[in-house]
């Protein structure tokens, strides 16, 4: 009987040619790296399009720098006023940080124990949400009335603003553990801590790096908007009393440089806590690993 070669039969032969596992991995890097270079080229691309395109307009249609300054000039600007604007932004960044801090420890605490005592969650839960739906701006005046410090005031303000996205993330996080799991945990007769530690705190991770990533950017607004709200002035304060200055003497090219180091700062909080969630999350929950497409 002849004898059938691997080149005689066409499957055999395609299955001759299928790639090593070396060849996968391979190709699996040069698609990561290209999607990674696509996520950043692109919305850079985008973003440095639509500056040339108000670069343009500006200058062809000769509009003034006091109604809409260029691009160009808002960056002279920027570089021309650094040692004014530099220390408004380490003091805008101080308060964000700490007002964030605050509302992760108060949050996460808060949390627990409405997840462990159901009592507290009923007394305390409805005052948490009163305090999201108010307008922090309806209420800084009587916060900056009632406290002594400015700095503390201002402190306090973006704190709120904060707080309830920790709380409310971590509480439904701590809440949807598997209740089959529970049930193990409590058959094995696992210590609270244990139980704490093995599954709530596991299945409350993702929920509260969600929260994170939505009270760092609330943390920059509180700050800002209770520093407009108390209309402070002098070399301890933030990037919003330099808005308030600037506006004051009509000089826009400086209320668009700190408007810029506002909104760079707030990309800067995003992108730490997203890069944060995925070191934390990505080898493990759904939501962070990445899929091959």
């Amino acid at each position: 009987m002849a004898s059938t070669s691997i080149t005689d039969n066409p499957a055999l032969a395609a299955l001759g040619d299928a790639p090593s596992a070396a060849d996968l991995q391979r190709r699996d890097e040069r698609l990561r790296r290209r999607e990674s270079l696509l996520r950043t080229a692109v919305p850079i691309a985008v973003v440095v399009g639509l500056l040339l395109l108000w670069e343009v307009l500006v200058r062809v249609n000769n509009v003034p720098h006091y109604i809409i300054p260029a691009p160009s000039l808002i960056l002279t600007t920027l570089v021309d006023n650094w040692e004014t604007l530099s220390s408004a932004l380490w003091f805008t960044v101080k308060l964000t940080l700490l007002s964030l801090a605050a509302a992760i420890v108060g949050g996460v605490l808060l949390a627990i124990a409405f997840a462990l005592f159901k009592w507290v969650e009923i007394g305390l839960f409805p005052i948490a949400v009163i305090l999201q739906v108010t307008p922090i701006i309806a209420i800084a005046p009587l916060i900056l009335i009632y406290v002594s410090s400015t700095t503390a005031a201002l402190l306090l303000c973006a704190w709120i603003v904060a707080f309830f996205p920790i709380l409310s993330n971590t509480v439904i996080g701590l809440k949807s553990a598997d209740s089959n799991l529970r049930d193990l945990f409590q058959l094995y007769k696992a210590s609270p801590w244990q139980t704490f530690r093995y599954l709530l705190a596991p299945s409350a991770l993702p929920y509260f790096m969600a929260g994170l990533k939505i009270a760092g950017g609330l943390s920059l607004v509180g700050a800002v908007v209770a520093e407009f709200t108390a209309g402070t002035a002098g070399r301890e304060t933030g990037l919003a009393s330099r808005i308030l200055e600037s506006s004051f003497r009509t000089e826009i090219p400086m209320m668009f440089a700190a408007l810029l180091l506002v909104s760079l700062l707030g990309i800067v909080i995003f992108i730490v806590f997203a890069a944060l969630s995925r070191a934390v999350l990505g080898h493990w929950h759904e939501s962070e690993m990445r899929r091959e497409r």
